[in-house]
C-alpha cells in the first residue's frame, strides 16, 4: 500500500504500513520534499457534472515537515471536467515517518470548498446545505458542530411536516410547543421515523443534544457522528420516499 492509498480513504484512528516515500530525508523541521506516493482520489458532489465525481491528483504531491513523525501535504484534486478542490492533510507516523514500510495514519483532512464542490449531493433538497455543514465540522473535529447541524435537521423536518398537517408547532400561549410533544404528533400523523427505530426517534434527539449541551466530551460527539448521521438521513429519506410513492401512486391513478 502506498500513501496515496491511504490519503484516498477516510481518516482511521490505526496505523497502516505503507511502502516507505521519504527514505534518506533529513526531515528539518520546515524542509518541502517532492513525494512520489500514488494518487489521491476523492469523492465530491460536482455542480458543473451534476453528480458524484472522483476528483483526482495530478503530478507528485509534496509536503513539508513538521517533525520526523509528522508532515504536512497541500493538494489540488481535480474533476474530470476541470473544477478543482484543495485539500489538506496532517499524516502522522507511529514511529519515524523516513523509514522503509512506516506505519502511518491521517491526523485531520481538511477542503475547501468552493460553491460549485459540495461534500454532499443535492439529492436531499433543502436538507443539502445543512448536511454539508455537519460534514465539514465533523471533518475539522468539531463534534458538537457537526452534530448541531443533525438536530438542526430534525427540528426542520418535523416542524415543516407539522405544517403541511395543520399540526400546530406553537402553544396556546405562542411559545414553541415542547419538541417531544410535536415529535410523537407528527409522528403519529405521518409516520416519519423509520419502523427500524420508530421507538426511539425521541431519543435520538436526545442523544443529540447531549453532545451539544455539553454532557459528553468532543471525542464522544465525534464516535457517534456517524451513527447519529445515518439515522437522521433514515428519517430524511423516509419522508422523501413516501412523498415519492404518494406521487407515483397520485400519477397512476390508484388514489381515490
Amino acid at each position: 500500500m502506498r500513501l496515496g492509498d491511504v490519503l484516498s480513504k477516510p481518516p482511521k484512528r490505526n496505523f497502516v504500513q505503507i511502502e516507505g516515500f521519504l527514505v534518506n530525508r533529513k526531515g528539518i523541521i520546515g524542509q518541502q520534499v517532492k513525494m512520489s506516493v500514488g494518487k489521491v482520489m476523492l469523492n465530491y458532489y460536482c455542480s458543473r457534472c451534476e453528480d458524484i465525481r472522483t476528483f483526482t491528483s495530478r503530478g507528485r504531491l509534496s509536503c513539508v515537515f513538521v517533525s520526523t513523525r509528522i508532515i504536512s501535504i497541500d493538494c489540488v484534486l481535480t474533476c474530470s471536467c476541470g473544477t478543482d478542490v484543495q485539500v489538506w492533510f496532517s499524516v502522522e507516523a507511529e514511529e519515524d515517518i523516513r523509514g522503509q514500510a512506516p506505519k502511518v495514519r491521517i491526523l485531520k483532512r481538511s477542503e475547501k470548498l468552493s460553491e460549485k464542490v459540495s461534500i454532499v449531493s443535492e439529492q436531499y433538497g433543502t436538507f443539502s446545505l445543512l448536511l454539508n455543514k455537519a460534514e465539514h465540522a465533523y471533518r475539522e473535529g468539531l463534534g458538537a458542530g457537526a452534530v448541531v447541524y443533525l438536530r438542526k435537521i430534525m427540528e426542520k423536518i418535523t416542524k415543516e411536516i407539522a405544517v403541511s398537517e395543520s399540526i400546530s408547532v406553537s402553544t396556546p400561549k405562542g411559545k414553541p410547543r415542547p419538541f417531544k410533544e410535536l415529535l410523537g404528533e407528527v409522528d403519529q400523523k405521518r409516520a416519519i421515523i423509520p419502523r427500524e427505530f420508530s421507538q426511539n426517534g425521541y431519543r435520538l434527539f436526545g442523544e443529540i443534544s447531549d453532545v451539544i449541551h455539553g454532557d459528553f466530551d468532543e471525542e464522544i460527539g465525534l464516535r457517534k457522528y456517524r451513527p447519529f448521521r445515518r439515522l437522521v438521513l433514515g428519517i430524511i429519506e423516509n419522508v422523501k420516499n413516501r412523498e415519492e410513492y404518494h406521487s407515483a401512486t397520485e400519477d397512476l391513478g390508484w388514489l381515490e
